[in-house]
């Protein structure tokens, strides 16, 4: 998993409450098992008509927004069913954040497991960054894990909360399986250990 430090890029409003996994990504990508190539199909029903056209007014097909890393969103962000493929259409896209009032739960832990920043904020500061993100390319924001800040263009500054266990996973991109490898040399003694004294097993 690609460690997260510090970024700093577009961030994209999408100021619509209860944006759930469907919407994300819709149930017909769900049949690969591969974590890239559902970037292409990321808002699916939102960003292309029925015949495949882009929608010219979705914010990820303007052009200011097509290289977003930040998605400012609204409430009760990642609601519905618990599909990991939504995290990973998000990433494969290259959004690396998403900043919102608030995320479901399941949509919230998947986002850790895949590399991405939830980052809740309160809905005074929401309003301050949907600002910043209405701005288009020539306004950046900067999102600092260690400092547990973010940046914006201006100067101001919204600090947030974040599990320091979770922090620490981001921070080194580590992902379950590489936290079990990490103890590697523990679970080997533990077998070597085990296969004398169980011989028969």
């Amino acid at each position: 998993m690609e460690k997260f430090e510090t970024l700093n890029g577009v961030a994209a409003p999408l100021n619509i409450v209860n944006i759930d996994t469907d919407m994300i990504i819709p149930k017909q990508f769900l049949k690969t098992i591969k974590r890239t190539g559902l970037g292409k199909s990321l808002f699916y029903e939102m960003r292309y008509t029925q015949d495949g056209k882009e929608q010219p007014e979705f914010v990820l097909n303007k052009q200011a927004y097509r290289k977003a890393q930040i998605l400012v969103a609204g409430d009760n962000f990642g609601c519905g069913s618990s599909r990991e493929h939504a995290p990973w259409a998000l990433l494969d896209f290259g959004i690396r954040c998403v900043i919102s009032t608030s995320f479901a739960d399941i949509f919230y832990n998947n986002c850790f497991k895949n590399g991405i920043l939830p980052i809740v904020v309160s809905p005074e500061n929401f309003k301050k960054l949907l600002d910043d993100a209405d701005r288009g390319s020539n306004a950046t924001i900067t999102i600092d894990l260690p400092r547990q800040e973010i940046r914006g263009p201006d100067g101001g500054t919204v600090k947030f909360d974040i599990d320091p266990f979770r922090k620490h996973c981001l921070l080194n991109g580590l992902d379950d399986i590489a936290l079990s490898l990490e103890k590697v040399s523990s679970i080997e003694a533990y077998e070597k250990k085990q296969a004398a004294s169980h011989s028969w097993l």
